[in-house]
C-alpha cells in the first residue's frame, strides 16, 4: 500500500468496498509516520495506542452498519498547537514542552464525532512564528521533496506529513500564511478559512484576531468534506460565526470555472518573485483562461503597507496572549529569588529569539507614547487593506496570486536574517488582515521543487474558490504529479 498516492476519499471509498479495514489503514500510515520520522521529522509525537483503538472502534462500527460519516476510521494530524486530549500541547516551545492537552479543541472534538482517527501531533515553528519550521524546541522539519529544504512553515509538519504519505489530511493553523506557504512548498492543498468559520477553542492563541484553523491534503475534495466537519458556530468561540445555508460547505462541489471572473493583482507580479514561481504561476492562469475563465487585471494598492501591518498588529497580539505563560499557572518554571525573577527566568528561558522578538516589538508598539503611532494606525490602513478587496471582489469573483515568491530555500539560509524570513510571507498576510478565505494550489515544479498560487475569495465564500480549484484540479488530472519521491534527496 503507498499511502502516498491515499486521499481521504479514497481511503473511505476502499473502506466501504472493504479493500481495508480501518486498522490497516492506521497501521499503514503510523509505519510511514515512524519511517518519516528518520527523515523529515514531521511528527512531534506519535498517538500509536489512541488511533489503533479508534480504528478498531470504527471497524466495529462498519460491522454493524453504524458508520458516523463518509469519514470513519479515515486518518488525520493535528498541528501541534491544537488541542488533543491526553497528548501533548508543546507548539513547538520549552515553555510548553511538557504540556498535555485536558481537552479536546472544537475541531478535534468535531472530527472525533465523525470517526476519524488521530494519528498524532505534527510540528511546527514555535507557537506558530515562522515560514520555515526550524525554531521548534523538538528540532526542524524537512521538505519531503529535497531533505536539504525547509518545508515553509509555521505548519510545516503538516504539510510535510502529507506530502510524504504519513497522513492523508491534517489540520494546520493560518495566521499570514502558515497553511497556504508550506503547502506551496511541498506541493499540497491547503485551505485558510474565513475568519470565524472554524472555532479556535482549543488553539495556542498566536494572534487572536488573525488565526485561523484550516485543512492541508492531497486533494480539493478532501479540503472541502473536512471543511464541512469542523466549521459552523462554536459557543466557546465568540468570534465564529453561526453560519448560512448558503455560506456551509456544500456536500459536493459542483460548477464550472467556465465564465468565472477571475482577478490578477498587478501588485503581486513585481520584481522579488522567482522567475520560475512567476512561469509556473502563469502558467495555471493560463490553464483558467483555456477553462474558460475571464482574466481580469486588478489593483489592491494598500497591498505594499500589508507586511508592516501584519508586522505591528501580530507581536501586539502575541505580547497580550503570550503573557499567560508566566511560570506559574502551567509550563516550565524556573523558580527565582522573587516572583519577578520567577516569571523572567521562566520566559527567558521557555521562549525562543524569535519568539521574545516578538513579544518585545509587540510591547513596545503598545507602550504609552507608541500605541497610536504603531498599533491604532496599522488598524486604520488594515481597514483600507480590506477595503481594496471588497472593491475588487465586488467585480470579480476570486483573486489568483502566488502564494511564496520562492520555492523551499536550504534549511538555515534565514535562520540569521528574520527580514528577509518575514519577506516570505508577503503574497499571503494581506489575505489574514482582511479575514478572507484562501486555498493553495499546486502548480508545478521549479528544479524538482513544487509552486503553489493560491485563489482567495469574498467573506464566507469557500464554495467559489473550492469549485474553482475543483475543476482546475480535474483539467490537470489531480495531483498525483507532485508525490515525492520515495528516496529524496538526502541532507548532506
Amino acid at each position: 500500500m503507498d499511502t502516498r498516492t491515499l486521499t481521504s476519499q479514497k481511503i473511505s471509498q476502499g473502506l466501504t468496498a472493504g479493500e481495508w479495514s480501518a486498522k490497516e489503514i492506521a497501521q499503514a500510515f503510523l509505519a510511514a509516520a515512524k519511517q518519516g520520522q528518520n527523515s523529515t521529522h514531521a511528527y512531534v509525537d506519535l498517538a500509536e495506542d489512541l488511533a489503533l483503538q479508534a480504528a478498531d472502534e470504527s471497524d466495529t462500527r462498519r460491522a454493524a452498519g453504524r458508520s458516523l460519516s463518509e469519514f470513519d476510521g479515515v486518518p488525520i494530524a493535528i498541528k501541534d498547537n491544537i488541542m488533543v486530549a491526553g497528548c501533548r500541547a508543546t507548539a513547538g516551545s520549552n515553555i510548553l514542552k511538557n504540556y498535555v492537552a485536558p481537552y479536546d479543541a472544537t475541531v478535534v472534538q468535531r472530527l472525533k464525532s465523525k470517526g476519524l482517527v488521530i494519528l498524532g501531533k505534527t510540528n511546527l515553528d514555535e507557537f506558530a512564528m515562522g515560514s520555515s519550521t526550524e525554531s521548534s524546541c523538538h528540532g526542524p522539519t524537512l521538505n519531503p521533496w529535497n531533505l536539504e529544504r525547509v518545508p515553509g512553515g509555521s505548519s510545516g509538519g503538516s504539510a510535510a506529513a502529507v506530502a510524504e504519505g504519513s497522513a492523508p489530511a491534517a489540520l494546520g493553523s493560518d495566521t499570514g500564511g502558515s497553511i497556504r506557504q508550506p503547502a506551496a512548498l511541498c506541493g499540497t492543498v491547503g485551505i485558510k478559512p474565513t475568519y470565524g468559520r472554524v472555532s479556535r477553542y482549543g488553539l495556542i492563541a498566536m494572534a487572536s484576531s488573525l488565526d485561523q484553523i484550516g485543512v492541508l491534503s492531497r486533494s480539493v475534495a478532501d479540503v472541502a468534506g473536512l471543511l464541512r466537519i469542523i466549521e459552523n458556530r462554536d459557543p466557546k468561540d465568540s468570534t465564529s460565526v453561526d453560519l448560512l445555508e448558503k455560506w456551509q460547505i456544500p456536500a459536493k462541489l459542483t460548477g464550472s470555472v467556465k465564465g468565472l471572473r477571475i482577478g490578477l493583482p498587478k501588485e503581486y507580479f513585481v520584481s522579488g518573485m522567482e522567475a520560475g514561481v512567476e512561469r509556473a504561476v502563469r502558467s495555471a492562469v493560463d490553464r483558467f483562461k483555456e477553462l474558460g475563465a475571464e482574466i481580469v487585471e486588478v489593483s489592491l494598492p494598500h497591498s505594499d503597507y500589508a507586511l508592516a501591518v501584519y508586522y505591528i498588529i501580530m507581536p501586539c497580539e502575541v505580547s497580550a496572549n503570550l503573557a499567560r505563560f508566566d511560570g506559574v499557572r502551567y509550563g516550565l518554571r524556573v523558580p527565582g529569588e522573587t516572583l519577578v525573577d520567577t516569571y523572567r527566568k521562566s520566559r527567558g528561558q521557555g521562549f525562543g529569539q524569535e519568539v521574545r522578538r516578538r513579544i518585545i516589538i509587540g510591547t513596545h508598539a503598545l507602550s504609552a507614547g507608541y500605541y497610536d503611532a504603531y498599533y491604532r494606525r496599522a488598524q486604520q490602513v488594515r481597514q483600507l487593506i480590506s477595503d481594496d478587496f471588497t472593491r475588487v471582489l465586488a467585480d470579480v469573483d476570486c483573486i489568483l496570486a502566488p502564494s511564496s515568491p520562492t520555492v523551499a530555500w536550504k534549511l538555515g539560509e534565514m535562520a540569521d536574517d528574520p527580514l528577509a524570513m518575514y519577506l516570505q510571507d508577503i503574497y499571503t498576510v494581506s489575505v489574514n488582515v482582511a479575514g478572507l478565505p484562501a486555498i493553495n494550489l499546486p502548480c508545478g515544479l521549479v528544479d524538482g521543487l513544487p509552486v503553489g498560487f493560491q485563489l482567495i475569495g469574498r467573506h464566507f465564500d469557500e464554495r467559489t474558490i473550492l469549485s474553482a480549484a475543483a475543476d482546475y484540479e480535474q483539467a490537470e488530472g489531480g495531483f498525483d504529479s507532485f508525490i515525492p519521491s520515495a528516496s529524496p534527496k538526502e541532507k548532506k
